[in-house]
C-alpha cells in the first residue's frame, strides 16, 4: 500500500501539483536542473547516424501516455513497407523480438509487451519489432526490406537521424524534468522536433466502444489513469488501476467482479491484449486519433527528399 501511495502522490506531482507537491518540487529542483543539464549535453554532443532508410520518430517529453500509439499506428497504417521499433516497455523478455513480420503474429504478449502486440495485432500489413538496441533493430529491419521505419518513443534516441515528431498534451501544469516534474528533458529541446503536435489542436482522441454492459468495472495498467475519466461510459461502478504496463491477475479481477456485482471488465485494447486467455467477458475502450491532414502533407515531404 505504502509504494501504492508513493506512486499517486508523485503521479499527482507530474500532472496536477497543489501546494505541498510545490514543496516538495522546491527540494527536489537542484536535482532536477542537474537532470536536465545533463540530458541537454547528451543531446548536443551527439553524433547522428544516418541508416539509408526515411525513420521518423513519435515521441514525447512528458513521461507517460500522449497518444503515441495510436499515432503511430495511423502512421503505420498509411505507409506501405512500414515496419515498427519500439522498446517493449512492460515486457517480459529481453533482447530483440520480432513481434510479427507482414501481419504474422512471432511472439506473445509477454515476450513483446502490452503496446507493440495491440500494434501488431492491429496493422496485418506492417511489421514489428521490440529492442533495447534502436540501432541494430533498425539495421535488421533494413535487411528485411523496410521502405519506412517508424521508432515508438524515439525522441531521446538522439543519436538516429530521423524526422521528429512531437507530442504534448493540451495542459501542463508541470514542465519540469525528472524528478521534479515529468519532463525527460527541458521543455525548450522541444524545439529540436520537427512537428510539435498538440492535443486537441493538432489531434484528438475518439473513443468507441465494444460489448457495454450495465455494470462495468473498469481495470486498466496505463499511465496517469484519470485521463479516461473523459472517456468512461454509464455504468462503471468501481475502478482498479494498476502501475503502467502491469500485468492483471484474473483471479484479483474475478473477485472484484464478484463484489461489486459488475457483469463486465472495462479496459483499453492495451489492456485487453493481456487479458486474451482470461474467461471474464471484456467491455473494451478503443481508442483513435483524429489527425490534421496537413501534418501527413510534412511527413510524405520528407519522405519524397529522403526516396529522391
Amino acid at each position: 500500500m505504502r509504494s501504492e501511495q508513493i506512486k499517486n502522490f508523485f503521479e499527482a506531482l507530474f500532472f496536477a501539483p497543489k501546494f505541498l507537491h510545490r514543496i516538495v518540487i522546491l527540494f527536489l529542483l537542484p536535482l532536477s536542473l542537474l537532470y536536465g543539464a545533463m540530458m541537454y549535453l547528451r543531446r548536443v554532443t551527439a553524433i547522428k547516424e544516418s541508416f539509408g532508410v526515411p525513420i521518423v520518430s513519435v515521441g514525447n517529453l512528458i513521461a507517460g501516455g500522449s497518444g503515441k500509439t495510436p499515432f503511430v499506428m495511423a502512421l503505420a497504417s498509411r505507409y506501405e513497407g512500414a515496419v515498427i521499433i519500439s522498446r517493449g516497455y512492460g515486457r517480459k523478455s529481453k533482447g530483440f523480438v520480432q513481434v510479427s513480420r507482414d501481419g504474422q503474429i512471432l511472439a506473445n504478449v509477454e515476450q513483446s509487451g502490452d503496446e507493440a502486440m495491440l500494434m501488431a495485432l492491429s496493422l496485418p500489413e506492417c511489421s514489428v519489432i521490440v529492442s533495447e538496441n534502436r540501432k541494430s533493430a533498425i539495421l535488421e529491419a533494413t535487411r528485411q526490406g523496410a521502405k519506412l521505419i517508424i521508432l515508438d518513443d524515439g525522441f531521446n534516441r538522439v543519436d538516429i537521424k530521423k524526422f521528429e515528431i512531437l507530442l504534448e498534451p493540451e495542459v501542463i501544469l508541470n514542465s519540469l524534468p525528472f524528478p521534479a516534474g515529468p519532463f525527460r528533458e527541458f521543455a525548450f529541446t522541444k524545439g529540436y522536433a520537427d512537428l510539435v503536435l498538440r492535443e486537441n489542436r493538432d489531434f484528438k482522441r475518439s473513443v468507441s466502444y465494444e460489448n457495454l454492459s450495465p455494470k462495468m468495472l473498469l481495470a486498466t495498467a496505463i499511465s496517469h489513469p484519470q485521463r479516461l475519466d473523459l472517456f468512461l461510459p454509464q455504468g462503471v461502478v468501481y475502478k482498479r488501476y494498476l502501475s503502467d504496463h502491469a500485468y492483471f491477475d484474473e483471479a484479483e479481477l474475478a473477485d472484484l467482479v464478484q463484489r461489486y456485482g459488475a457483469d463486465s471488465l472495462l479496459v483499453t485494447q492495451k489492456d485487453a491484449v493481456k487479458m486474451a486467455q482470461f474467461k471474464l467477458p471484456l467491455s473494451i475502450m478503443k481508442l483513435q486519433l483524429e489527425i490534421d491532414e496537413s501534418i501527413f502533407a510534412d511527413i510524405d515531404l520528407y519522405l519524397q527528399k529522403e526516396r529522391i
